[in-house]
């Protein structure tokens, strides 16, 4: 299969227990470019061009202005997950938007809409600066930063490189609370996990998102965000989606947030759902490791325990996006939380 680059060049990934791997038939999806051309986020996009690494790239992002009379003066940037984009926070958006605060989502480079660059040094200090960048550009200076699962990672480092800039962290199920490597899972090659990528298709997309995502339940506005990621490795430029995916899954195994919990200077929301259970790379633990691999009903505690100004919020029923599977408790909690800051 030809790419624009060599095998020699891949050097590390890890795959997430079943949701890097599985096949099904393309036509369950719809086909979409390397950018998402043609699927629409409920606002308007726009871009933001700056150089990185001696590429010129481009980062896609939403800027959702409040109503001049019930603007609270506060901004909130969200940080999407590893298999979401930043319109999957539309009705999080929504809501902020209504209570007054203005709202920012980037697409971070390697997702979604922003650019997915052949030859790149993927790390969360890296996609920090390149969201900081933004933030100049928009000439904002003082933010709540709120990520879920791969952006909760991603946030906790931009609070750890710009804690002068972030007035509050909000975490929603992040991945991370537990370093997978030191607890004896493994490490993967890239080359298995690019491969294990390009078999990523709707099916088996989905399927991972119901046990995972949604604790085994299903319903149909879901179809929307699997149809999201599998229409773009059933496009043609899969091969550099799946190399970028590839690239960004060896940063989250490799670059844990963990064991800095206790540096972060500022007040910590953490929403939490405890049916979630993914962990990195458990499939390829053994066995008896398995079973004390993603138990977010012991994680969210651990880390609540270890940041100094945590706050705790936990969903005993919910799974790793409580966000989308019970909005109205989600957002309820969420909107306390900030306002407890």
């Amino acid at each position: 299969m030809a790419r624009p680059f060599t095998l020699a060049l891949l050097a590390g990934c890890i795959v997430a227990a079943g949701v890097y791997a599985g096949s099904v038939v393309a036509a369950d999806a719809p086909e979409y470019d390397g950018e998402l051309s043609g699927f629409e986020y409920a606002y308007p996009v726009e871009r933001f061009t700056f150089s990185s690494q001696g590429r010129k790239l481009q980062m896609a992002y939403l800027d959702i202005q409040p109503e001049t009379d019930s603007a609270n003066g506060r901004t909130v940037v969200l940080m999407h997950g590893k298999n979401f984009c930043a319109g999957t926070w539309e009705d999080t958006i929504a809501e902020l938007h209504s209570a007054g605060y203005r709202v920012i989502a980037p697409d971070q480079v390697g997702f979604c809409k922003s650019s997915k660059p052949e030859h790149y040094q993927f790390s969360f200090h890296q996609l920090a600066a390149n969201s900081r960048a933004l933030l100049e550009e928009l000439e904002v200076d003082n933010v709540t930063v709120m990520g879920h699962s791969m952006g909760g990672m991603l946030a906790t480092r931009f609070a750890l490189m710009y804690p002068e800039y972030t007035e509050q962290l909000v975490m929603v199920n992040p991945i991370g609370l537990e370093d997978w490597k030191a607890l004896g899972v493994p490490y993967q090659s890239i080359d298995d996990g690019y491969q294990a990528e390009l078999r990523k298709t709707a099916e088996s997309i989905r399927a991972y998102q119901q046990s995972t995502y949604y604790v085994n339940t299903w319903e149909p506005e879901y179809d929307r965000w699997v149809e999201m990621s599998a229409g773009m490795y059933a496009g043609k430029d899969k091969e550099r989606v799946a190399w970028n995916q590839a690239l960004t899954s060896d940063m989250v195994f490799t670059q844990p947030v963990v064991h800095e919990f206790g540096q972060l200077q500022m007040p910590t929301l953490l929403l939490i759902g405890e049916k979630d259970n993914t962990a990195i790379g458990k499939a390829l633990a053994p066995k008896d490791i398995q079973k004390t691999l993603g138990r977010y009903d012991v994680l969210g505690k651990q880390a609540a325990e270890a940041i100094p100004q945590a706050t705790l919020v936990e969903f005993t029923d919910l799974g790793h996006s409580p966000q989308i599977q019970q909005q109205e408790r989600f957002h309820k909690a969420l909107l306390e939380g900030l306002e407890r800051r």
